[in-house]
């Protein structure tokens, strides 16, 4: 069994919630074997910077589960993969319960989540405003959809023992458990900003407020409810069991094929014609670039940092199956690229937050600058896109150069673009085709002082009837876009990539090598 924690809106504390169980799971309890638990995560979406905090907790890396940046297959892949050995498994979802990329269903939803797993979910209810009007919202949520089983209430932002009372009575009838209280006094909050929560690398104080939350995780909620729906511990065969039938099942050809536009009305029939597919191996390598020799795996450098730390761990693992060495870095701390690297992984972040200290590392713009020219293989996604501008404008205006490989300016503004993308390369890049579909995810609030004649994507939003416009800047070895894809059931990708590095290697040890006369 697993739990899902979810909102009936946007804002009603799931995070806290989700925080709070993680933190007293992983530091208050142990096993029946006496040992500290094995704590498995999941979000639910695109979101990068949840999952930093689920991580910073559990040791482990957090899982999205989005079955439109990837597919339903992989979304059941990714949780039997992930879950098939550890003591417990806990979701969060996003913003409220049904709420996903459309009106009409729960596609996208933490519902369609629910659904797709078949996993309970708890709901945080926000009482803050409501006393007997809790049981019309309670009951409508527990109607709505008689597949998902909701199994306990939360009541947050609770003002007084009176009025605990009244919720209680008001919620009584629907037969469902309160499984955690927690009073509106409670002043646990994580600072945020533009793009939502501050990542864990900005936090200094963060150790002190976990130890808030496992306290509060000890005090607020029922565990003698929670613990058997968080527990995997008594299913381990069984869910071993799952796991394998789910590898079985979608062990496909991993060699996507050029097929027809999705059609955005028909979900499902949107996963089959996208070129998208679940495989997890990586046969379409040439052989030996699986890594089975050392001198044979590519290193692709990773930034990692206060600027770019916004990565799907599925992303790098796709990155180290598929036969990459994977070299995380600092561009603002580092002078140099790490030794040996054939590729560049720029991610997404804040650089906007930290533009005077990019900007201020001059030797690693230039080096940065002069590995592209050269020709080395790179992949950039929104933060990473904006750090090759010529110029980064601030919040404030202030004008901050970087590494100039794009010839535009990146400003910061008050717009914020959001939303899935459905996007068609326009030529070949290091990470597609020229013709391939791809699903993905924008997120910034920055745009560009001029677009490329020559765009990369044309993209548009979920919905078939969504104009579309250019996006994004390819060069023969360069893919930089706003556009953050999942790589989990794409293995095409990685493969690409790590291909592109390993012709450019290899051109390079060629071009070294003196010819005998």
């Amino acid at each position: 069994m697993a739990l899902i924690i979810a909102g009936e809106r946007s804002g009603v504390g799931k995070t806290t919630v989700t925080l709070s169980l993680l933190a007293y799971v992983t530091r208050c309890h142990l096993t029946a074997s006496g040992h500290r638990p094995t704590v498995q995560s999941f979000k639910v979406g695109p979101d990068y910077i949840d999952p930093m905090f689920h991580s910073y907790i559990t040791g482990r890396p957090c899982r999205n589960l989005d079955p439109i940046l990837t597919s339903e297959d992989y979304v059941k892949h990714c949780f039997s993969t992930h879950t098939h050995a550890v003591d417990f498994a806990l979701i969060e979802g996003v913003m409220g319960l049904f709420d996903g990329v459309s009106g009409e269903c729960d596609i996208g939803s933490t519902a369609h989540i629910a659904r797709l797993l078949q996993i309970p979910v708890v709901l945080v209810l926000d009482c803050s405003r409501l006393s007997r009007s809790v049981a019309a919202i309670a009951h409508g949520f527990k109607t709505f959809a008689p597949c998902i089983q909701i199994a306990g209430w939360v009541l947050n932002r609770v003002g007084s023992d009176r009025h605990l009372t009244m919720l209680k009575e008001a919620l009584h009838p629907l037969g469902i458990p309160i499984v955690g209280i927690i009073h509106r006094e409670t002043n646990i909050t994580l600072p945020d900003r533009h793009l939502g929560l501050v990542p864990t690398d900005e936090l200094p104080e963060l150790a002190t407020v976990m130890d808030r939350l496992a306290q509060l995780g000890k005090d607020c909620f029922q565990w003698d409810v929670l613990l058997p729906l968080l527990s995997f511990s008594s299913e381990k065969e069984e869910a071993t069991h799952l796991h394998s039938q789910i590898q079985t099942q979608i062990q496909i050809d991993p060699s996507p094929s050029p097929s027809p536009s999705p059609s955005p009305s028909d979900y499902a029939n949107q996963r089959r014609t996208t070129g998208q597919t679940p495989s997890l191996d990586c046969r379409s390598l040439p052989t030996g670039h699986r890594g089975s020799r050392g001198d044979q795996r590519p290193r692709i450098a990773v930034a990692r940092d206060r600027a770019f730390n916004f990565y799907y761990a599925d992303n790098l693992d796709r990155l180290t199956d598929c036969g990459a060495e994977v070299i995380e870095w600092s561009p603002l701390q580092d002078t140099a690229l790490p030794d040996g690297v054939s590729g560049l992984y720029l991610g997404g972040g804040f650089p906007e937050m930290v533009a005077i200290e990019l900007s201020g590392n001059h030797v690693m713009r230039q080096a940065i600058h002069r590995a592209i020219a050269a020709g080395m293989p790179t992949y950039a996604e929104c933060g990473g896109l904006m750090y090759l501008c010529e110029n980064l404008v601030d919040f404030e205006g202030a004008t901050w150069p970087m590494v100039g490989v794009l010839p535009t300016t990146v400003r910061m503004g008050a717009t914020l673009t959001l939303g899935y993308r459905r996007a068609i390369a326009h030529k070949d890049s290091p990470i597609l085709p020229a013709g391939m579909t791809v699903w993905g995810h924008e997120f910034h609030r920055s745009t560009l002082d001029s677009q490329p004649r020559d765009p990369l994507y044309d993209i548009r939003g979920y919905r078939a009837t969504s104009p579309t416009q250019p996006e994004g800047w390819n060069l023969p070895h360069l893919h930089a876009s706003y556009v953050h894809l999942h790589w989990g059931d794409r293995p095409d990708i990685p493969t690409r990539f790590i291909t592109q590095c390993h012709i450019w290697a290899s051109r390079l040890s060629n071009e070294a090598t003196p010819v005998e006369n």
